[in-house]
């Protein structure tokens, strides 16, 4: 039988208790003291309560020698105005096509979705973005914080966007909200011989390295970090739980459609012909050491000659793999995830893992940009392959080794938030109600049991922050199970409430389904 968590339920049990009852805005939070130097907030623009300290660098600008080198730590020491976000990291906007029966919000939720809203870019973006509400925790340092990489399959993305902004989750629940921009596509990403690997993840853990060190100052407890990530962001963070078992820094994980098993990468060989082909192209030959050629590049050269370069095929007619992607290295990434998984081999953190009911419901619009037409079929194949199984298989492996582990599957179809009529919920929706920030990005009101669907959300999120261990279990969810109702599902027929299923609802499939990241078989 499933069961019928109420509102009325999650309200009580919250561990959490609701912000709006906790201490004002505090100006001595107006400037902090860092390893930077003075930093200086302001009020943010629609919750004033909250301090925002934007654009704040973690790392030095990755320029000249710097470029396709991994980053080095933030050396200045002065006094910094947070008052804007900071540049993009450098890509290529996508382009939206006249996809059938778009709605009239689709091309503006679209533009903030793929940072295609004409935000600035530059090579000097590594920075991160803090939101804190004053409390009684915040004077002893020991809010929960919540950090959160953003997706984009590593080849876009970006933090100065409402999928990035963490003022209301950081004004309804007592934690601290942080989110950080990472270098993308070839600048993160290269892939050339003798260069540093995967940039982008070296970057993530230097911005974490920096949080460590310094949160405190903004009422965080360097003991209590959570990290989060959606789509490529959720991979990061899976990967993440490998590559730094030993020393993890975080106390607990959360990914959002995508892990390890979701998407699969281009091979070595692919990724280097790649860049040989980029770089001879810009002169700088096909053969050899070419970093020093391509350091002299201008940044706008370089991506519009990215840009040029075609993707690898995904594996699925619905997904594509861009021509500079994260590869392994065996220090970030390894080859063979099944057996670490299978062995336990990873950092023993409580982990949430999630993915939307209709996640294809945006991947057909860039397949269709590209020509391709698919099917139900396709599309039902592809959620499995690349998030429901995916899901599964990290949870189950999780719960073998004793890790505390919770799943959910979010189910909102908003008027605001649809991208046409049958979009459903698709990928990145649930930041909608994790962040609250459905009305900012569509332009449109939230109904009343949307603006109750994100509340439950951002109190299951806070709960887990709080108390990775068993903060759901007092919040009213049950931990994974494979032969119990576990399987979370969140909004089903856009009420503001969670059922449970067993999860073979879901999941009964995945024993004839490869996984988006692994090889397909090769025909006998």
């Amino acid at each position: 039988m499933r069961h019928l968590l109420t509102l009325a339920l999650w309200f009580c049990v919250s561990p959490v208790s609701p912000v709006e009852a906790s201490v004002v805005q505090s100006t001595d939070f107006e400037t902090v003291k860092t390893e930077n130097g003075l930093i200086t907030g302001h009020p943010s623009p629609n919750v004033n309560h909250v301090w925002e300290y934007l654009g704040v660098p973690y790392a030095q600008p990755p320029l000249g020698d710097l470029r396709f080198a991994a980053p080095q730590k933030y050396k200045a020491n002065g006094s910094y105005n947070a008052a804007k976000f900071g540049y993009d990291c450098p890509q290529i906007a996508a382009t939206q096509p006249a996809f059938p029966g778009f709605t009239a919000q689709a091309l503006r939720v679209l533009s903030y979705f793929t940072a295609a809203a004409g935000t600035q870019r530059s090579e000097d973006c590594l920075t991160l973005n803090i939101w804190s509400k004053p409390t009684a925790r915040s004077f002893k340092a020991e809010k929960p914080v919540w950090v959160l990489f953003h997706g984009g399959r590593f080849a876009g993305g970006n933090t100065n966007s409402p999928f990035a902004d963490g003022q209301y989750l950081a004004n309804n629940e007592d934690i601290v909200v942080v989110s950080s921009n990472y270098r993308l596509n070839v600048f993160g990403f290269p892939g050339a011989p003798g260069a540093d690997t995967n940039l982008g993840l070296r970057d993530q853990r230097l911005a974490v390295e920096w949080l460590q060190d310094n949160i405190a100052a903004f009422g965080g407890d360097p003991k209590k970090i959570v990290l989060a990530g959606q789509s490529a962001g959720g991979v990061a963070v899976d990967w993440w739980s490998y590559a730094y078992k030993e020393n993890p820094i975080a106390h607990g994980l959360m990914s959002e459609s995508g892990n390890a098993f979701s998407f699969p990468m281009n091979t070595p060989q692919n990724q280097q012909a790649n860049w040989y082909n980029l770089s001879a192209t810009l002169g700088c030959g096909s053969s050899g050491d070419t970093l020093a050629c391509m350091r002299q590049q201008p940044q706008q050269t370089i991506s519009t000659a990215v840009s040029k370069i075609r993707a690898s095929s995904g594996g699925s007619p619905v997904r594509s793999t861009p021509p500079f992607y994260p590869m392994v290295d065996n220090e970030t990434i390894f080859a063979d995830y099944l057996s670490l998984a299978s062995s336990g081999n990873f950092a023993k953190l409580p982990y949430f893992h999630g993915h939307n009911n209709y996640e294809q419901g945006y991947y057909v619009i860039p397949a269709y940009a590209q020509g391709r037409n698919v099917t139900e079929e396709q599309t039902a194949e592809f959620l499995l392959e690349s998030f429901v199984c995916p899901v599964s298989y990290e949870a189950r492996s999780r719960v073998a080794a004793k890790v505390p582990t919770w799943v959910y599957r979010y189910f909102g179809d908003w008027d605001n938030t649809r991208l046409y009529p049958t979009s459903g919920a698709y990928h990145g929706t649930e930041l909608d109600m994790i962040l609250g920030i459905s009305q900012d990005v569509s332009g449109l009101p939230a109904s009343r049991a949307q603006n109750d669907t994100w509340r439950l959300f951002q109190r299951a999120v806070a709960a887990f922050v709080d108390d990775p261990e068993s903060g759901l279990t007092r919040f009213g969810w049950p931990q994974f199970n494979p032969d119990t109702e576990s399987w979370i599902e969140i909004a089903v027929g856009n009420k503001a409430n969670a059922t449970f299923a067993k999860p073979e609802k879901y999941d009964a499939p995945c024993s004839t389904i490869v996984m988006g990241a692994l090889p397909t078989p090769s025909p006998s």
